[in-house]
């Protein structure tokens, strides 16, 4: 894996939902991930698009979401960023809960942290930012190593 950087800024709808997912998996396939890593990456990207475009930017045409892919030779590290209010992490339910299990919606920063080695929230002013984090194989083995 070579290291690059693109980044698109988008309008908040859904075929920019699709744009996102659509260019996680190409760049996933790219970065030589096999195929059901590229299939979690690009669940993963399209369920933090859908939330930047209908829970933080509601849809609005004047809010646009950035989507970024990083390849770092050891990594592919995905950003995506809204401008909305911001995510409070503390009030999402946990979708696992018996209350919460018949629910439509509330699954989709589970499954981002499911299908991706690693992912941090974060607020902005204004805005939430979503950094995902994808090892190739063998990285993360030499990353353990590397800290013992």
């Amino acid at each position: 894996m070579t290291a690059k950087r693109v980044s698109y800024t988008l309008d908040s709808s859904l075929h920019s939902v699709n744009t996102a997912e659509e260019t996680a998996q190409l760049l996933a396939a790219k970065a030589g991930f096999d195929e059901d890593n590229c299939l979690r990456i690009s669940m993963a990207v399209r369920e933090a698009a859908v939330n930047a475009v209908l829970h933080g930017n509601a849809y609005d045409p004047g809010k646009k979401m950035t989507v970024a892919f990083e390849n770092t030779g050891r990594a592919l590290v995905i950003t995506v960023t809204d401008e909305g209010r911001g995510l409070d992490v503390s009030k999402v339910p946990d979708p696992t809960t018996p209350e919460n299990l018949l629910k439509q919606s509330g699954r989709g920063i589970f499954l981002m942290r499911s299908f991706m080695d690693e992912v941090r929230i974060r607020l902005l002013a204004p805005g939430t930012e979503v950094t995902m984090i994808k090892n190739v194989s063998g990285s993360d083995t030499h990353l353990k190593e590397a800290s013992k």
